[in-house]
């Protein structure tokens, strides 16, 4: 895997008979010269950051577009096509500043710059610096959920050592990924209390088996007779 994330990151070929070379690339001279806005981007051993945007705080639609700009998908479908000589054919966005507008990849080298995207089990992908530190004394004042260092110290003293490494329980990530509130009842609106697990698929068949029989039941198994007029008096001559 390192192998494979060395040759993606330096645009090199990481399997095949061409292992090790330069893939193709296709470059088109720009008309005008570059602006000026490429004198805020460095390039340092295969990697770019650029520091040419900003936005304030009441651009609010610039921000929602610069973070839909950062979560973006790693490779666009769109864009994708096939050679006539069946190799993979990917159209950047933004042309280089060398000319590069498209790059050429083999069918089986291009899985492997796939596989080199797909990141580890268990990494954190997003990484914070300064105040937005896990361990910074000031996050707890920066951060909309006051969530720091000093809460989580006074929090667990009164938490198990079990419960402390425990991120998160299935009914928080249920209400947290789908929408699933199992900890409130749908009928009232009270908390609900988990009284046991089942985890054994035999009980859990029989549980289900019996509540599909339950509901193909009346609705009253002992109807009441119908209602009729009260009983009239006798009336004598």
């Amino acid at each position: 895997m390192q192998q494979l994330i060395g040759c993606s990151v330096s645009y090199r070929i990481a399997v095949g008979p061409q292992q090790g070379r330069k893939v193709l690339t296709l470059q088109t001279m720009p008309a005008v010269e570059a602006d000026e806005r490429y004198a805020q981007v460095a390039k340092e051993a295969g990697f770019s950051l650029h520091a040419g945007v900003a936005a304030q705080a009441w651009e609010r639609d610039k921000l929602e577009r610069l973070c839909r700009y950062i979560t973006r998908s790693a490779v666009s479908e769109k864009r994708l096509s096939l050679t006539s000589a069946g190799n993979i054919r990917y159209q950047l966005k933004t042309p280089y500043r060398d000319g590069t507008t498209h790059v050429i990849f083999e069918p089986l080298d291009f899985i492997s710059k796939l596989a080199s995207l797909v990141p580890k089990p268990k990494v954190n992908l997003t990484r914070f610096h300064g105040v937005f530190a896990p361990n910074s004394k000031n996050r707890i004042i920066v951060t909309p959920a006051k969530r720091g260092k000093a809460e989580h110290k006074a929090s667990d003293q009164d938490k198990t050592p079990g419960e402390r490494q425990s991120a998160m329980t299935w009914a928080q990530r249920l209400k947290r990924v789908f929408g699933i509130d199992v900890n409130t009842c749908s009928y009232c609106g009270g908390t609900n209390k988990v009284i046991a697990c089942i985890e054994d698929q035999q009980v859990i068949d029989k549980i289900l088996f019996h509540l599909k029989q339950k509901d193909r039941l009346p609705s009253s198994p002992d109807p009441l007779p119908e209602t009729r007029a009260p009983p009239q008096p006798r009336l004598f001559d």
